[in-house]
């Protein structure tokens, strides 16, 4: 595809650039090397232009598949964490390489979703990051396949660049694909597709267009890239999906030229501790609310009493992260619970001024303090 068109993009300071498996790995046939070359030599143009770039990298996997023979991505866990951990030091080996003849440093930072859901080690995580951009150095981010297990999985490496780019609050995420961007229709099935150049992050229609498919390589499709734009529009990031294949792809997009497809934020960004709670994957337990202590979140975005609380499912202790669901299981909001699960069976349905009088002692009025709380629809 080439584009003439210009869009309007905002002042861009600090990108997340994500490249998929396919891109890295010319389709499975280890890695790419003049491909990581060109990635090296665009980034290094971007830093020279005073770009702060983080970069998240797939391939790992993939290359230790090539390394250990095996043709089809391995379905049991510990085989997968077996390849990533073969395939790990060929993928930083290459990068530190091609970075190095930029005059570049690579950092290599592994991340699971526990290193995000705890908030310290959240917080360190962003500080670390922070200090490697100021060094000048090119973090190169991965999930750590190798000691994450199934309940931890951050899933796919499109929802690790989302949740990089809030960590960071950057301006720009640009997911690198194999297609063109988002299109009406599947366009390897339709000559007709039309490609979507710009839409809204939030906008659920988007999802009408793409089917949730998995590659030979990578367990994202477009779908997952759709979320990802969703998760980091909540730090106020714009996000572009385009194709990897374009020459000189990345300063073409951040210089406003029209490739793929723009997903613009279009809510108020998260406060920092509201976004690190939007971004839990994996929550502890649920609360089932009534109707109407659903609307009450929904439209006032107020604290969560008893009184509203139907049933609790899980084994939670206080402080934990949950999710409030209304009676037709829609997630209306996720928060740090002020009681435990058993606590919470004993005074549901209570109004405040109760909570004393069935537990023997008061620990907040609230189940969840507003801010505590975030609403996710």
């Amino acid at each position: 595809m080439t584009a003439s068109a210009t869009r309007a993009l905002p002042a861009i300071r600090r990108v997340v650039v994500k490249i998929g498996s396919a891109l890295i790995t010319a389709d499975g046939a280890g890695l790419d090397r003049p491909a990581l070359e060109s990635w090296a030599h665009q980034i290094a143009a971007l830093r020279r232009r005073g770009l702060e770039v983080i970069l998240v990298s797939s391939g790992a996997v993939a290359e230790g598949m090539r390394r250990l023979g095996m043709t089809e991505r391995p379905h049991q866990l510990h085989h997968v964490q077996a390849a990533a951990a073969v395939g790990q030091m060929g993928l930083v080996q290459a990068y530190e390489r091609e970075f190095a003849s930029h005059d570049l440093h690579a950092a290599q930072v592994l991340l699971t979703h526990d290193d995000l859901a705890d908030r310290s080690r959240y917080l360190n995580a962003r500080s670390t990051m922070l200090a490697l951009l100021e060094m000048g150095t090119i973090p190169v981010v991965n999930e750590n396949d190798t000691v994450a297990y199934e309940e931890i999985r951050l899933g796919d490496n499109d929802t690790l660049a989302a949740l990089v780019a809030n960590l960071v609050v950057a301006d720009l995420l640009l997911i690198l694909t194999d297609q063109d961007g988002l299109f009406d229709r599947d366009p390897r099935k339709h000559a007709d597709a039309r490609l979507i150049q710009e839409g809204r992050a939030s906008d659920a229609e988007l999802h009408r267009y793409v089917a949730a498919d998995f590659g030979r390589l990578g367990r994202g499709g477009m779908a997952t890239k759709l979320l990802a734009a969703e998760r980091a529009a909540r730090s106020g990031t714009h996000t572009v999906i385009a194709s990897g294949r374009e020459a000189q792809v990345m300063g073409r997009v951040l210089k406003g030229e029209a490739l793929g497809t723009w997903l613009k934020p279009d809510r108020e960004p998260l406060a920092a501790r509201k976004r690190w709670l939007a971004d839990q994957l994996h929550s502890r337990g649920q609360l089932q609310l009534d109707a109407g202590a659903a609307r009450v979140l929904r439209e006032s975005g107020s604290s969560l009493l008893p009184v509203g609380v139907v049933s609790v499912e899980g084994d939670f202790r206080r402080g934990e992260v949950v999710t409030c669901v209304d009676p037709d299981g829609t997630a209306v909001a996720r928060g740090l619970t002020n009681y435990a699960a058993s606590e919470i069976q004993r005074i549901r349905g209570q109004r405040a001024d109760r909570i004393e009088a069935e537990l023997g002692y008061l620990l907040e009025p609230e189940l969840i303090h507003r801010d505590n709380l975030v609403l996710l629809s």
